[in-house]
C-alpha cells in the first residue's frame, strides 16, 4: 500500500469527499426518478401519451446537457476562490452567473419552442407529433428556471454545502407527482391535457425548485457573508466570457458522452422491438449505477478546486486520488452486484422470457464497463477542479466518437453482432477515455506547487 493511500491526511480526504458525494448522489437519484414519474403518469393516461413523452424527453435532456455542463465551471471558480481566501468575489461572480444561466435558459426555450417543427422531417409518427409538441411547448416555459437551479447549486456545492441539491431535489419530486395527474388528467376544474400537461407540471416543478433554491441563498446564514443578492449588477463580458471558456467544453463533453448512448440506443432500436427493450433495461440499470461516481466527481471538483485555490499540488493530487479510491470500491460493488444479479434485476422491468435472458446478457457487459466508466467520470472531475477543460473534450470525442461509436457500428451493425457488439464499441470507448482523462490529469497535475505523492497501488 502506498504512503498516500495509508496516510491518515488521505483517510479524512477519503471522508470528507464521501460527506460532500453523498448528497449528491441522492440529487442525481431523484432527478433520475423524474424520468420515472413522468413515464409512470404518461403510461397510465395512454401509449400515445407515454410516446409522446419519451420523444419530448429525449428532445428535453440531449441539448439540456450543454447548458447545464457549462455552469458546472462555476463549482470549480467559487471552490477555488473560497480555498484562496476570495469569498469577496464570490458574490459577485455568482450574479454573472446567472446572467449566464439566463441567458442559456432563454437559449433551451427558442431550441423547444422550434423543434417541434421537426418532428415530422425526423419520421416521427404522426400520431405522436401533437403530444410530443404539447410537451415541449409546456416544459420550455421551465427552461430559464432549471438552468438558474443548477447555477444556485453549483454555486451551494463549491462552498462545500451539498444538502440542499438532494432535498430541493426530492422536494420537486414531492410537487412533481400530483401536479402531474392533475395536469394530465385534468382533475379538480383542470381541463385534461395528456403529454403537454405533464410538460406544464414539470416546468412548474423547475420553478418552484429554482424560487426555493433562491429562498435558501437568501435566507442562509451560511452564505451571508458572500452577499450573494447584496446588489444588482448588470452583466458584464469578461467573467461570463470566462465562465463560457471553462465551462462550454465541459458541456460538449457532457454532450458527447450523452449523444454516444443515445445514438446507440437509437441504432439498436433499427434491429427490433427485442433488442430495442433489452437494451433500455440494461441501460437504465447503468444509468442508475452510474450516479453514484457521478456524484464523487462532482464532490472531488469541489476537493480539487479548493487546493488549487490554496496553491497546494500536494492537496490536489490527495483530493483527486481520494475519489480515485472510492470510485473504485462502488464501481466493485455495481459490477459485483450486475455480475451475481442480473436475472435478479431484469426480472423486475419484464416477464417476456425472450427480452429478459438478453437484458441479462446485456447487463455482464455492462458490469464490464463500470471500472472504466468510473475511472473516467472521475478523472473528468479532477480536471474539471484544475479548470482544465478543452483537451478532455477533445478526449472525449475521440474516445467516444473517434473510437466506440464507430467500432459499435462496425461489430453490431456490419459484422451483424447485434446489441452485444453496440455495447462492445460502449466499453472500448469509456476504456479509452478512462485512460487518457487519467493520464490527462497526471499531466495536468505535474509540476503543481507541493511535494508530489506517489500513486495508488
Amino acid at each position: 500500500m502506498s504512503p498516500v493511500a495509508s496516510s491518515p491526511r488521505f483517510g479524512s480526504e477519503v471522508r470528507a469527499t464521501a460527506t460532500l458525494a453523498l448528497p449528491l448522489v441522492l440529487g442525481h437519484v431523484s432527478t433520475g426518478l423524474i424520468g420515472f414519474v413522468d413515464n409512470v403518469i404518461a403510461g397510465h393516461h395512454g401509449t400515445l401519451t407515454l410516446a409522446a413523452v419519451t420523444i419530448g424527453t429525449a428532445l428535453l435532456w440531449l441539448p439540456m446537457m450543454v447548458p447545464i455542463g457549462t455552469l458546472i465551471s462555476l463549482t470549480a471558480s467559487v471552490s477555488e476562490l473560497n480555498g484562496a481566501g476570495r469569498q469577496k468575489e464570490i458574490g459577485p461572480l455568482f450574479r454573472q452567473a446567472l446572467w449566464l444561466a439566463l441567458a442559456l435558459g432563454a437559449l433551451m426555450f427558442a431550441f423547444l419552442s422550434l423543434i417541434p417543427y421537426a418532428l415530422g422531417p425526423f419520421g416521427i409518427s404522426a400520431e405522436i407529433i401533437p403530444g410530443a409538441t404539447g410537451f415541449l411547448h409546456g416544459i420550455r416555459w421551465g427552461a430559464p428556471a432549471l438552468t438558474l437551479f443548477f447555477c444556485m447549486r453549483y454555486l451551494s456545492e463549491g462552498m462545500h454545502w451539498t444538502l440542499p441539491t438532494m432535498l430541493i431535489g426530492f422536494g420537486g419530486l414531492v410537487v412533481l407527482a400530483p401536479l402531474g395527474y392533475v395536469f394530465t388528467f385534468g382533475r379538480f376544474g383542470v381541463p385534461e391535457m395528456g403529454a403537454a400537461g405533464l410538460g406544464v407540471a414539470s416546468a412548474l416543478m423547475m420553478w418552484g425548485q429554482a424560487i426555493a433554491f433562491a429562498t435558501y441563498l437568501w435566507n442562509a446564514r451560511r452564505f451571508a457573508h458572500l452577499q450573494l443578492f447584496a446588489r444588482f449588477d448588470g452583466p458584464h463580458a469578461r467573467p461570463i466570457a470566462q465562465l463560457l471558456r471553462t465551462g462550454l467544453p465541459i458541456g460538449v463533453t457532457v454532450l458527447m458522452e450523452g449523444g454516444l448512448f443515445i445514438a446507440t440506443a437509437l441504432l439498436i432500436a433499427r434491429l427490433g422491438a427485442v433488442p430495442a427493450a433489452a437494451h433500455q433495461i440494461a441501460i437504465n440499470v447503468s444509468a442508475l449505477c452510474f450516479m453514484i461516481p457521478m456524484g464523487v466527481a462532482e464532490a472531488t471538483t469541489v476537493r480539487v478546486g479548493h487546493a488549487l485555490g490554496m496553491g497546494d499540488g500536494h492537496a490536489i493530487r490527495r483530493a483527486a486520488h481520494a475519489g480515485y479510491a472510492i470510485v473504485l470500491g462502488t464501481q466493485a460493488l455495481s459490477a459485483t452486484a450486475l455480475l451475481l444479479g442480473h436475472d435478479l434485476v431484469v426480472a423486475l422491468y419484464t416477464r417476456d422470457l425472450v427480452v429478459a435472458a438478453l437484458a441479462g446478457n446485456l447487463l455482464l457487459y455492462a458490469a464490464a464497463f463500470q471500472f472504466p466508466d468510473g475511472i473516467q467520470v472521475a478523472s473528468a472531475g479532477a480536471l474539471r477542479g484544475l479548470k482544465d477543460t478543452r483537451v478532455p473534450m477533445w478526449l472525449a470525442m475521440f474516445s467516444y466518437w473517434g473510437l466506440g461509436m464507430p467500432l459499435g457500428i462496425g461489430l453490431g451493425l456490419g459484422l451483424g453482432w447485434g446489441p452485444q457488439g453496440m455495447w462492445v464499441g460502449l466499453i472500448v470507448g469509456l476504456s479509452a477515455a478512462a485512460v487518457l482523462m487519467a493520464s490527462r490529469f497526471r499531466h495536468s497535475s505535474r509540476g503543481l506547487p507541493g511535494p508530489a505523492e506517489p500513486a495508488m497501488t
